[in-house]
């Protein structure tokens, strides 16, 4: 059944909904669910998500999950191509203007803390770069390694560095890269950036579980992409030139199963240390969104698809 906006509530007729909260906690499920009471179109916000070839691991809903609802921005980039947080929040902005000359609800969807902050906040300018300074750092990372690149990360923007991932080469040379450029940590940047004025109108809803009750759905959905095929999937980024040292394999979970088919690992460890990897990716993200400010919040101490959507339907009409 579709609702009429304008009945509902008057104000999302207005705003674009994004809906955030940690992985495995139900978000493309219940985008679809709103989608399809509100005459919406979901809009992926996932840095992950973006890629073609990588499905599975990056956990993009089906086409079975679509169920019908149209998703924008999802399996659309080449693994080999990068995009910045900035350039993500033009696309979006660009999908929404689409999404509404269709007369339907834009429904972001996703779980990237920095493109979320990116959308709803603007963004310092990118465009400051500095060739030598970046070939200089990509030098050290190959010496060195990333966890050095990341604690000198740390004693600059001890801020930054706590959302970073040690896989995320790139958000790491970028940070080193703009305090050598400006002589300012990244966080600094973000905290003075300017907002634009003329940036669209969001409804915010962050999903906040209880963790504990988190832990379950991500050792199951891990277990549940291993069984459809995840490791397939990495052997055949593997035969399409790409290793543990490029972009995609920067991916949750993907080293481990490449050190797996290396056979550096056994196959019990290599899912540990994917659901534990993954475990701490998901709290990193609450403590990411509980710093953001959003128009609305909903604690979820049970987890489950119809009691998450009852509770957004209600926040709004509350709103």
């Amino acid at each position: 059944m579709i609702v009429d906006l304008s009945a509902h509530n008057n104000l999302i007729c207005k705003k674009s909904l994004i809906i955030v909260g940690p992985t495995a906690i139900g978000k493309s499920t219940v985008a679809v669910m709103l989608a399809k009471t509100f005459n919406g179109e979901v809009i992926g916000l996932d840095s992950r998500q973006i890629y073609r070839n990588m499905p599975i691991g990056t956990a993009q809903p089906s086409i079975k999950e679509m169920d019908g609802v149209p998703h924008h921005l999802i399996g659309i980039l080449s693994p080999s191509e990068i995009i910045s947080a900035g350039e993500y929040a033009r696309l979006v902005n660009k999908t929404i203007q689409n999404v509404k000359s269709n007369q339907n609800l834009p429904i972001i969807c996703g779980g990237s803390g920095l493109y979320y902050r990116a959308l709803t906040q603007g963004f310092f300018n990118e465009s400051s770069s500095d060739a030598k300074i970046r070939d200089s750092l990509n030098k050290r990372l190959n010496r060195d390694g990333a966890r050095v690149l990341l604690a000198e990360l740390n004693s600059i923007d001890p801020e930054y560095s706590k959302i970073v991932h040690l896989n995320n080469h790139k958000r790491i040379l970028r940070a080193l890269e703009i305090f050598e450029i400006t002589g300012k940590p990244p966080s600094e940047h973000f905290r003075k950036q300017e907002k634009n004025n003329q940036r669209e109108k969001f409804l915010s809803i962050y999903l906040k579980p209880n963790i504990d009750a988190l832990v379950p759905r991500i050792n199951n959905r891990i277990e549940k992409m291993l069984g459809n095929g995840w490791l397939e999937e990495v052997k055949d980024l593997k035969s399409l030139g790409f290793n543990d040292n490029t972009h995609p394999m920067e991916s949750l979970g993907y080293k481990y199963l490449i050190q797996y088919l290396k056979g550096e690992r056994n196959l019990n460890d290599t899912i540990e240390r994917i659901k534990i990897e993954t475990r701490q990716f998901a709290r990193k993200q609450i403590k990411w969104f509980d710093k953001e400010e959003m128009d609305i919040t909903i604690d979820i101490p049970e987890i489950s698809n119809k009691v998450i959507f009852r509770h957004i339907l209600q926040a709004i009409n509350d709103f």
